[in-house]
């Protein structure tokens, strides 16, 4: 068990203190409250997965608010004291955001998460879970009518969307939904719709890669029985069959309108997550200045760490693209893992 005694939030001394503003005296208040019940959470969970004793329905929700909420007030407290803003962390989180004081609790986090999320006994893993992704996504694009070569970036944007929603974990389940699991974390409706995709591109796929079509035949036949979102191959197939192929052949055009790697990733994951309105987006011929109104709409995107932290972000009751791209910084780092893992796979150094 990882030790989770770890100093609160850095007290200003009686002189300081007695200048702080009503603001600032909450501010610091709220975050060291936040920060108590995070480790108290991290410590329950930890004790109940030891123990081996019964959890709730959704065990990593709790984890996560509590993490949520001692970033946002964290946020709040540098804001109201910009001073408290200190240096790097290893987890690559905006400083003001994040105290790296606190490393080691979310990697404590990040630890329980793994466990919680373990993929079934009867999961079926590929041993090159990350070239199966690339592989997979380009050949989709090319059956899209992309050339081989500008079929690549749809390989690549493909491992940004398997890191974006597993951190590059094959067939994990999920802590906070009975809905979506797998490797694409795509709920049976879902999973359905890309298959039925698939099957309908099939012949297609199997001449311009009759590898790649006899790789699934054998997929398929050894999926048969199980929940083939636990099926690796299978998973990412419909995942990106579900809900990007189309978009595939449109990648010529996107990567005009939106030139930047992680940001064309980023465009991508927003079709997991706000699908409609990036499509309106993209339909609008002005993506980046194409403005969210909607409450609900926004709202998904909170729950999805975009505009999630803090007050100032919370408050937020519209956004263009732009500003979403930008918001969605928590997912940078995922997305640049992935950029470099790509690199491995065409170097034919990584599975």
């Amino acid at each position: 068990m990882a030790t989770l005694l770890f100093a609160t939030a850095h007290l200003s001394p009686p002189s300081e203190a007695a200048a702080l503003t009503k603001e600032q005296v909450e501010a610091q208040s709220a975050y060291d409250s936040a920060l108590a019940e995070f480790k108290k959470v991290l410590a329950e969970r930890r004790a109940q997965i030891d123990g081996k004793k019964k959890m709730p329905t959704r065990p990593g929700q709790a984890l996560y608010l509590a993490r949520v909420k001692v970033m946002s007030t964290y946020k709040d407290l540098t804001d109201a004291v910009p001073e408290r803003i200190g240096r790097p962390n290893k987890f690559n989180v905006p400083p003001a955001y994040f105290d790296a004081a606190i490393e080691p609790l979310i990697q404590e986090y990040a630890d329980l998460f793994r466990v919680l999320q373990a993929p079934p006994p009867n999961a079926q893993d590929s041993k090159t879970p990350f070239k199966d992704v690339v592989d997979l996504g380009t050949v989709i694009a090319r059956a899209e009518g992309l050339d081989p070569t500008t079929a690549q970036k749809a390989g690549e944007i493909s491992l940004g969307l398997f890191y974006a929603e597993t951190n590059g974990r094959q067939n994990i389940g999920n802590a906070r939904s009975k809905t979506y699991m797998g490797s694409l974390q795509t709920g049976t409706s879902e999973n359905a719709k890309g298959a039925r995709k698939w099957a309908a591109i099939k012949a297609k796929v199997r001449k311009l890669d009759p590898q790649l079509a006899a790789r699934d035949d054998a997929e398929e036949k050894r999926a048969k029985g199980i929940d083939q979102r636990y099926n690796h191959w299978i998973a990412v197939r419909n995942g990106l069959m579900n809900a990007h192929a189309d978009l595939f052949g449109q990648i010529p055009e996107i990567v005009k309108m939106v030139p930047d790697d992680i940001d064309q990733m980023k465009l991508f994951e927003l079709i997991q997550i706000i699908p409609t309105p990036t499509r309106a987006a993209l339909a609008s011929g002005d993506f980046e200045n194409y403005r969210i109104t909607d409450p609900k709409i926004m709202g998904y995107l909170r729950n999805n760490a975009v505009f999630t932290f803090g007050k100032k972000d919370r408050a937020k009751k519209s956004a263009t693209y732009r500003e979403i791209l930008d918001g969605m910084w928590l997912f940078d780092d995922k997305f640049k893992r992935a950029q470099k893992k790509y690199e491995e796979v065409k170097a034919g150094t990584a599975g």
